[in-house]
């Protein structure tokens, strides 16, 4: 089942000696339950193709398909609430609400769009992210780890189309930096969660089913065997 169609995805910035093209004629499909990573050095145009697909930035030209629904030839309004509900982000920066602690914390995208939480889900989903412990902590109380957790257990709690991950481990150590990527491994096949993460770390993409490369705004598909190898 495709969940993501981007095709010719073009955005520039400026105009005559100031004209930069950020991303190139840029097309690609994702499955239900894949896990795709894309790489490239800074400034490439991976994070510009993440926000496009997120609807955070409006492309030049191209359109931008999740679950069937056209991103871009919704209205605002419309597209608001249908990003809210189907496209779950997880950022660098975490961007928890200092005054809310952890459960709060994964719960308000559910509490932004007046749906009550299933106690159950939550409960699953603290224990999948190995915070029931830590469920009253504000985040001013936990680890960078443990902050991208509940940024993930956020991005999870909708039950999402799709997950965009943006440089998910940029801010963390090593060995945080494995147990976030396993975490999102693991959300991806139990949820079947379609996930795309952007990174300049080409060590992450080992957990990916496929990969791509960013360059000069232009996408390359490298291909992957997870998927072979799990059917």
């Amino acid at each position: 089942m495709e969940i993501l169609n981007v095709q010719h995805l073009c955005k520039t910035y400026g105009s005559g000696e100031t004209r930069v093209e950020a991303l190139k004629d840029v097309s690609f499909t994702l499955q239900k339950g894949e896990f795709a990573a894309v790489v490239g050095e800074s400034g490439s145009g991976k994070s510009t193709l993440l926000h496009c697909i997120g609807a955070l930035d409006t492309p030049t030209a191209g359109t931008v398909l999740v679950d069937g629904q056209n991103l871009f030839a919704m209205k605002e309004e419309k597209r608001t609430v249908f990003r809210r509900r189907c496209i779950g982000f997880v950022f660098q920066a975490y961007q928890l609400v200092p005054e809310l602690d952890v459960e709060q914390n994964i719960i308000f995208p559910l509490l932004l769009d007046y749906r009550r939480p299933d106690p159950a889900a939550v409960e699953e989903l603290l224990a999948l992210l190995g915070l029931t412990e830590r469920r009253h902590h504000l985040p001013s109380q936990l680890s960078g780890g443990q902050q991208q957790r509940v940024a993930i257990g956020r991005a999870l709690i909708t039950r999402p189309r799709l997950i965009l991950a943006d440089e998910p481990t940029g801010n963390l150590d090593s060995k945080n930096s494995q147990e976030v990527m396993a975490l999102l491994t693991r959300a991806s096949r139990r949820y079947q969660q379609t996930i795309l993460m952007i990174t300049h770390n080409n060590s992450l993409t080992a957990c990916a089913d496929r990969v791509f490369r960013v360059a000069d705004g232009v996408l390359t598909d490298l291909g992957g065997t997870r998927n072979e190898t799990l059917s």
